[in-house]
């Protein structure tokens, strides 16, 4: 390759790439299998990701864009421009069947459910499944979790705390 060019892969092969991109606060899951990366597309010799924020304001956000430049620079591609969506708002059904998994093996309790509405934050508690012993005889100990993502929960069968990622 000459000096000054750059490598442009398919977006998909890009996208593939990206895949690795992992969230800083919690480090099991990819910006895959949080669903935010939303396009990846060629604008002339640069290379666009747009990822969508988990909520307006989330200070991950600036540690996963230089996340995703520095991995497609490490493929070569020099020219990319990283662009949030906003709208539609991110919601946890767009976490991925895999990433729901792997934050139930990383100890935090995954979304109860679907979030069809945003009247679901007025509605009753959700059995909350505790990622340990699987039991839902859980009890909410504090809204506020270690990110505001998440709230702290403790199992009332086997005592254990643990973060559960809201449903929103």
């Amino acid at each position: 390759m000459r000096a000054g060019s750059t490598v442009q892969p398919a977006p998909w092969k890009a996208r593939e790439w990206l895949a690795q991109v992992t969230d800083p606060e919690i480090p099991v899951l990819t910006i895959e299998d949080l669903g935010i990366l939303r396009d990846v597309r060629w604008d002339g010799d640069e290379l666009v990701v747009t990822i969508t924020p988990t909520y307006s304001g989330c200070p991950a956000m600036r540690t996963i864009e230089q996340g995703v430049q520095d991995v497609l620079h490490a493929h070569g591609v020099e020219r990319v421009r990283v662009e949030e969506q906003l709208s539609p708002a991110w919601t946890t059904d767009w976490l991925s069947d895999a990433g729901r998994e792997k934050l139930r093996a990383y100890g935090i309790a995954p979304p109860a459910g679907r979030a069809t509405s945003k009247r679901a934050l007025f509605a009753p508690l959700p059995a909350v499944a505790c990622p340990r012993c699987g039991s839902t005889n859980t009890t909410r100990v504090s809204e506020f979790g270690s990110t505001a993502c998440k709230a702290q929960y403790r199992c009332d069968d086997c005592l254990e705390p643990f973060d559960y990622f809201k449903c929103l």
